[in-house]
């Protein structure tokens, strides 16, 4: 029986107004990709007028090698959170323990392994990026930074999918929060005073994340009695059978599916970034409209994944095209806003990174693709609340495939070079791509197959 106290920390989203639940969990999530926006932003805004456009390219071209490098993280976290919400959903919480301490064993010791093998060949993956010769000292440092620090962003990742799991996206929000004032603040030290140029950039990143990490984690082994589950220092130190044997199955084709998106995309970058340093700063700014389109999109994908996982836990079917629908109004809406003000204020937008005129003739040509983006995002993140909330672990594989290889790559290769539109084409192929879980999730949703928990939970 659930006490009083467990209530307050884990969510029950079985019942109750599927409108208001989503806004209230969607809320903190969604002011968290933006803190974590903005400070990622602080690195190409602060870089950028500090060193113009070989500092963007560096930082560009360095943060795309590390968002790939945190496929695993992501893939394995998200898994984790919706396996949580179903063991919360069908009431096995006395599973719960073993399931975090695999999580954390099994995902820290990837990031270490994958750490040292990055650094051995982190001149390779450069050169594989087609990294200008007139940034690649910058992006090698930063790379360098980053991929030390690689343990800290699995170790966040992870602490935080088990909490918006269990239904609670305040605290992750707080401590997200710390670590975005310190990262400006870290920034401006490191860049502008020290003028330590990319390297203070990704060091302020790295430092900030690693006491995030510390500190959520801090707040989880000290609240879990709290949240109703049991664990000991030991569980951190071995990897549990069965729970590993659910997360493998699960957190395999979820991390496919993110790092052949992140492959695509290394692809797509490398491409274009041999098109010269100004197409190259241009490609750092497009990633951030992406991350902008995605404040909203991964917030309600998040968050209704958790619901969804829920509902099918405990068999309330009829509640997940509720939580589905109240996605695709909130998602549009918002594009439709970012919409209109990149139409009607597109210089002063791209201004806020971009000072040269000829690197501002190219960020126009990226204006109607900013479009697309910011609905495929809005299209895609109500169909993913049901395609990871479900656990179906076969229809995110295929998601993954489609989506990150044949889509991504083909149609940037169809429109960049066959049909020589160059690096616009590649980034039209790109934004054309993300729109693939929108028509997988809608074959996927009206063939009724989500309506089952054996992909994830079976009875005993």
């Amino acid at each position: 029986m659930q006490t009083q106290e467990e209530k307050k920390m884990i969510t029950d989203f079985t019942e109750g107004s599927v409108t208001k639940q989503l806004l209230v969990f969607a809320a903190p999530l969604f002011l968290s990709n933006l803190l974590q926006v903005v400070y990622n932003m602080a690195d190409m805004v602060i870089v950028g007028q500090a060193m113009g456009k070989v500092g963007l390219s560096a930082v560009a071209v360095g943060g795309d090698v590390t968002n790939f490098l945190t496929f695993l993280a992501m893939g394995f976290s998200n898994a984790g959170q919706v396996i949580i919400a179903q063991l919360i959903g069908a009431e096995q919480r006395e599973r719960l323990g073993r399931l975090i301490g695999t999580m954390f064993t099994f995902l820290i010791s990837c990031a270490l392994v994958l750490s040292v093998v990055c650094l051995l060949f982190r001149g390779g993956i450069l050169g594989l990026m087609n990294t200008p010769e007139s940034s690649w000292d910058q992006a090698m440092v930063y790379a360098t930074v980053s991929m030390v620090g690689l343990v800290f962003i699995y170790g966040y990742n992870m602490v935080s999918a088990v909490l918006r799991g269990m239904g609670d996206s305040r605290h992750p929000f707080i401590f997200i929060s710390a670590a975005a004032i310190l990262n400006v603040v870290l920034d401006l030290l490191f860049v502008l005073q020290f003028q330590m140029g990319a390297m203070g950039a990704a060091l302020a990143t790295i430092m900030s994340q690693g006491i995030s990490f510390l500190c959520c984690g801090i707040f989880l082994w000290y609240s879990r009695e709290r949240l109703g589950f049991s664990m000991r220092r030991r569980d951190f130190l071995r990897l549990d059978g069965e729970m590993l044997g659910k997360l493998v199955k699960l957190g395999v084709p979820m991390a496919i599916k993110s790092a052949s998106v992140q492959f695509s995309k290394l692809f797509v970058n490398s491409w274009i970034n041999s098109y010269g340093v100004e197409v190259s700063a241009v490609a750092g700014v497009a990633s951030k409209f992406n991350s902008i389109s995605n404040l909203i999109s991964n917030a309600v994908n998040t968050a209704g994944s958790s619901m969804v996982g829920q509902n099918i836990g405990a068999r309330k079917y009829r509640r997940v095209p509720q939580i589905m629908r109240t996605a695709f109004v909130v998602t549009l809406t918002t594009s439709t806003v970012m919409t209109v003000a990149m139409l009607l204020f597109p210089r002063q937008i791209f201004g806020i990174f971009i000072s040269e005129e000829e690197v501002m003739a190219v960020a126009m040509e990226f204006l109607p693709v900013a479009i697309l983006i910011f609905y495929g995002a809005a299209c895609r993140a109500p169909m993913n609340t049901l395609l990871n909330g479900s656990g179906n672990y076969r229809i995110n594989f295929v998601t993954a495939i489609l989506d990150g290889i044949i889509l991504r790559i083909g149609l940037s290769l169809l429109f960049g070079l066959a049909l020589n539109m160059e690096y616009v084409g590649f980034w039209l192929g790109d934004a054309l791509a993300s729109f693939t879980p929108f028509w997988i999730g809608l074959v996927y949703y009206f063939s009724g197959t989500w309506k089952t928990r054996k992909y994830v939970i079976r009875e005993d």
